[in-house]
């Protein structure tokens, strides 16, 4: 089985958000050494407890303390940003680290109305209704071949990227059907969040796996699912380090 670490970047009551980002390098320069296979930093914002607002910066300064872990996000919230940006945030990443670097995208907000309305510079939800054209749109202009955008003086290419050799792997994420039937449909990765409730989880794995439609990223299925672990020399043990995190949540 192959273990990876989906870090929140926890900010602890007696921290400071400096605290918490020391603790987030210590954690994957540990998770590093022991052959873990990728280390991935989530998008939230406007939580006291949480520090992860930024993906792609956590993800470069990770990568410059650390050595063979794959660095992903678990996920860029794409609702709340231009695709051209995302896509070029992670080409400019998988160049700096060639064959190190995940795109996972999910389609939540991942905060509350107030600060994802602020985040998308007062759009309405229409964001959330194109996804899938957005998706593809990520896809494609991480790709050496770009975009093309049809103009009236002929046509306009548009890349990530000038030169791009390789790209970032690219993981659908999810926690309900719907991603489930988007990942089938456009042949990806897809990474189910059993961490958040526990519901479904079968259900959409089976699914994902039953209509998977080959793609050129991914020709067979291929999953992930992440759960909340506690690991410690005893169940007493354990269970009393995850108090606050089940009191958190």
């Amino acid at each position: 089985m192959r273990l990876s670490v989906l870090d929140l970047v926890p900010v602890r009551s007696d921290q400071s958000t400096s605290d918490a980002l020391a603790a987030t390098v210590s954690l994957a320069q540990t998770a590093d050494r022991l052959g873990f296979t990728r280390y991935w930093v989530a998008e939230h914002h406007n939580m006291p407890s949480v520090g992860a607002t930024s993906p792609p910066v956590l993800i470069a300064y990770l990568a410059a303390q650390t050595r063979q872990l794959r660095l992903g996000s678990g996920g860029v919230m794409l609702p709340n940003h231009a695709p051209l940006t995302v896509a070029e945030q992670f080409a400019l990443l998988e160049a700096a680290a060639p064959g190190r670097i995940d795109l996972g995208i999910g389609r939540a907000p991942g905060s509350d109305p107030v600060t994802s309305y602020a985040l998308r510079g007062g759009r309405d939800d229409r964001d959330i209704e194109n996804f899938p054209e957005y998706l593809d749109d990520v896809v494609a202009l991480m790709s050496a071949r770009g975009v093309r955008v049809p103009l009236r003086s002929g046509d306009y290419r548009l890349k990530a990227t000038p030169a791009a050799t390789s790209e970032p792997r690219l993981w659908l994420l999810g926690s309900s059907m719907y991603s489930a039937r988007l990942a089938a449909a456009k042949g990806l990765p897809y990474v189910f969040a059993h961490h958040f409730s526990g519901q479904g989880t079968e259900e959409a794995l089976q699914y994902y796996r039953t209509h998977f439609r080959p793609s050129d990223l991914t020709p067979k299925p291929v999953t992930f699912l992440t759960v909340n672990a506690s690991v410690a020399e005893t169940a007493d043990e354990a269970r009393e380090l995850m108090l606050p995190n089940l009191q958190m949540m």
